[in-house]
């Protein structure tokens, strides 16, 4: 039996929590966290802390004082223990906890901490390079929302849908304005003669906890990186492009249309990684 914390409150993950009326289901009005366990620890507490707290600062939910890196470290060993796992995937939602309808009777915070075990004690890099397109049905919006994991999150399900039906491993995202923003879970970064490049938070995409980590990891290691405003038209002449998210760490992709990647930064990255 798998078991998640509700509130405060450590429950079966199968038991009826919400009522119609919540937030969360009526509105997306909440946000969330996915986060990686390793060998009984959370991994980048304080970075996951730092951006839950922002985000619901912006969302104007209270209670985000209480959402810091030993708070947050608690619920997930605590949660890991009752479940017997080690090594596991994280999803933390946060929710405003309110009647109302568009408007909120009030902003009081209400939470639920769900939990996957995994096999993997570290980041490993995809054996198989994803093969990847561009989806262009739903551009995403460039607004101070877009760079929170809000619950909202009918962009990526679509794009999901898309990545299904043409039987593509991920899909790359644009924005509002035809430049690259990011992938359907993940971050995006080029490898373009001899530089790496990332779209910038300004181009609406998620501010991702791996995104800062791995830009961090290559300028400590001499790579120079430049967020930045992204033609999509750079995937053709790219030597290599690679995903990069909290739970999985870097995915390479291999191909993009007829255009095939090398993963040989990405590998470089994957290791500095492991060694953290």
């Amino acid at each position: 039996m798998t078991f998640i914390n509700f509130n405060g409150e450590i429950v079966p993950a199968d038991t009826k929590l919400l009522s119609i009326a919540n937030r969360g289901f009526r509105y997306g009005d909440g946000l969330f966290e996915s986060m990686r366990l390793m060998k009984g620890q959370l991994k980048f507490a304080d970075l996951h802390a730092d951006r839950l707290q922002r985000g619901m600062k912006a969302l104007k939910i209270d209670g985000y004082s209480q959402m810091d890196a030993w708070f947050l470290k608690e619920l997930a060993e605590e949660l890991a223990l009752r479940n017997k796992a080690k090594h596991a995937r994280l999803r933390l939602t946060v929710f405003r906890d309110a009647e109302g309808l568009y408007t909120p009777t009030q902003n009081r915070m209400g939470y639920c901490l769900e939990l996957t075990p995994v096999e993997e004690p570290r980041y490993f890099l995809n054996s198989k390079g994803l093969i990847m397109d561009i989806f262009t049905d739903l551009p995403k919006p460039s607004n101070y929302l877009s760079n929170i994991k809000t619950c909202n999150s009918l962009t990526y399900v679509m794009a999901g849908i898309f990545k299904a039906q043409n039987k593509l491993d991920e899909v790359f995202l644009l924005n509002q304005n035809g430049f690259l923003c990011e992938a359907g879970s993940s971050n995006v970064f080029v490898w373009y003669q001899n530089h790496l490049y990332t779209p910038a938070l300004s181009e609406g995409c998620v501010e991702g906890i791996m995104r800062q980590v791995i830009i961090k990891i290559a300028l400590e290691n001499n790579i120079g990186v430049t967020e930045a405003q992204i033609n999509p038209d750079i995937l053709y002449e790219a030597d290599e492009v690679f995903l990069t998210n909290a739970t999985r760490g870097v995915q390479c992709v291999m191909g993009y249309g007829v255009k095939r990647y090398f993963n040989k930064v990405s590998k470089m990255l994957v290791d500095e990684l492991n060694k953290l």
